[in-house]
């Protein structure tokens, strides 16, 4: 749960309330490297689901049971969900990256909404002695800190690059982009090479613009529902543990969708650069 407590600042005989940061504040260093909250919580977050695959996979078993067999299903639902999107051999070499920004986004998402999350760490306490705002929380939500968005959204542009050259060779990704398409002769030829010059400059900077709109989506929609839920609980301060309850649920299902809208995209945005006609005819062979 990264919602703040009650922030009171008194200020001319009145109460305002201090929202949540838009940048994560830092912890600590590591030589010149700035830790915040977030990225505290991106490790515990990460050292979850590296323990949770090493349980399930320490003794595998034929017939799975128990931890095993419920990742087992996870790991297979992913896949056949992303054959039916891009087929089932750009699934065999994709599926570790969109598998990973899955799982992990999808559980740093939720577990920002434990209990503790954003409400345990330290502040300024007022005149009286009384600590109202915590400044400096210990967790944040992984997903409310820009930096982490963007870091991911690079990763997959480098892989998508990778991906991209390895499916169509140098020339052929410059083709794929600048490249007319269809028959023509003669001076409609000229006329269409250089209409799709044009349509090709206009691609290439949706190209580069996709890891900031990859990466703002992820981060907008996690911080203003934590945003949201400072707010209904410094709503009514005496309602304040149950006002943002229907909220948490909403929460889970927003975390949810994240999840997926980022690998679904993420994986379109793939197959429309590396697919050469075969890409679904592959998935349901």
């Amino acid at each position: 749960m990264s919602c703040g407590a009650v922030a009171a600042e008194v200020a001319h005989g009145a109460e305002s309330h201090e929202a949540l940061p838009a940048a994560a504040p830092v912890l600590f260093h590591i030589g010149p490297l700035p830790v915040n909250n977030s990225m505290v919580l991106m490790w515990v977050v990460a050292a979850i689901v590296i323990f949770v695959a090493r349980a399930a996979t320490k003794n595998i078993q034929e017939v799975p049971t128990g931890l095993q067999n419920f990742v087992e299903w996870i790991v297979e639902s992913l896949r056949n969900f992303l054959e039916s999107v891009i087929g089932r051999g750009l699934t065999a070499q994709t599926f570790w990256f969109f598998a990973s920004a899955f799982i992990f986004i999808l559980v740093a998402n939720w577990f920002g909404l434990v209990p503790g999350v954003g409400t345990v760490g330290w502040g300024t306490p007022d005149a009286s002695g009384a600590l109202h705002h915590i400044s400096r929380p210990l967790l944040r939500g992984a997903n409310a800190d820009l930096n982490m968005t963007l870091a991911m959204s690079i990763v997959f542009f480098v892989a998508w690059t990778y991906w991209a050259i390895k499916a169509n060779g140098i020339g052929g990704f410059f083709m794929h982009i600048f490249g007319p398409r269809g028959e023509s002769k003669g001076l409609l030829k000229a006329l269409m090479i250089l209409v799709f010059l044009s349509v090709g400059v206009l691609e290439l900077v949706s190209i580069l613009f996709r890891p900031v709109s990859l990466s703002f989506r992820l981060y907008g929609n996690v911080f203003a529902g934590e945003t949201m839920l400072e707010a209904m609980s410094n709503l009514v301060p005496a309602l304040a543990p149950l006002i943002p309850v229907p909220f948490y649920f909403l929460e889970l299902l927003v975390g949810f969708v994240q999840a997926l809208v980022f690998t679904l995209l993420t994986s379109v945005f793939t197959l429309l650069i590396c697919d050469h006609g075969d890409g679904h005819d592959e998935a349901h062979h």
